[in-house]
């Protein structure tokens, strides 16, 4: 992927880093905390002469180990890491050949601008690994990891999430009502006390999962926590090193 164009970004240089850099940009991340132990950072820093003076840092970038399984792994790579023996040896197997992305931040002032992709394509290959993964709920969002040459799959939800999206389903209520908590609302409230009562032991039994939220009151609250799980899916990203050797 090549360098923005954008003539703001044209003094935009890609250097090793580390966690000063990815901690002075963390508070600007979706996910609160810190990122799992790394094994390599690399941050954009801004070089025009007037900025560099006061740090210039426009984005970083985290690296970590991978993850022994992922069922999105197994399902891009045609199940390569599974059927390996043990717990032990595949973790062994990922450890060889894969590395995570876990953290990728830009700078408010440079989001938009196209440094983000740029930042995944070009910090990839100098992981020297045949496979760089990444999961992702922004990617949703902002899709700049395929923009960077990775390919997306998007998994399936849970067996708890399809259980609730089909009793919905049977009340009249479909997947397309999910966006607006307010409007879904609504729907629940107008059903009648059969299905109300059928409705109330299903999203029950769903908040079982989630601890003190499974105490939650019937209401918009509930609505918009229940909906923000039920249509959650997670995305996985994987790039296959064209140089890399297995």
């Amino acid at each position: 992927m090549d360098r923005p164009k954008c003539t703001v970004v044209r003094y935009l240089e890609i250097v090793p880093a580390g966690l000063d850099e990815y901690n002075e940009l963390g508070r600007f991340h979706y996910r609160e905390g810190a990122a799992r132990p790394h094994v390599a950072i690399y941050a954009i820093k801004d070089m025009h002469p007037l900025v560099a003076r006061l740090g210039g840092l426009a984005g970083v970038i985290v690296y970590t180990m991978p993850v022994p399984n992922l069922e999105l792994r197994n399902v891009a790579t045609d199940g390569r890491f599974t059927g390996l023996g043990d717990r032990r040896m595949q973790l062994q197997m990922a450890n060889k050949y894969i590395r995570c992305i876990s953290r990728v931040i830009i700078e408010p002032r440079y989001r938009g601008l196209g440094p983000a992709g740029w930042l995944v394509a070009e910090t990839m290959p100098r992981l020297g690994v045949p496979i760089v993964e990444a999961i992702a709920v922004m990617g949703r969002v902002n899709p700049f990891f395929e923009r960077a040459g990775m390919k997306r799959y998007e998994g399936r939800g849970t067996a708890r999430s399809i259980q609730l999206i089909e009793a919905l389903g049977m009340v009249g209520i479909d997947e397309s009502k999910f966006i607006d908590p307010s409007a879904m609302q609504v729907k629940l409230d107008r059903l009648s006390k059969l299905e109300a009562e059928f409705i109330e032991q299903r999203i029950d039994s769903f908040l079982q999962a989630y601890g003190k939220r499974s105490q939650m009151r019937a209401g918009i609250e509930r609505t918009r926590y229940v909906l923000s799980k039920l249509t959650f899916r997670p995305v996985y990203y994987i790039w296959f090193n064209p140089d890399g050797e297995w």
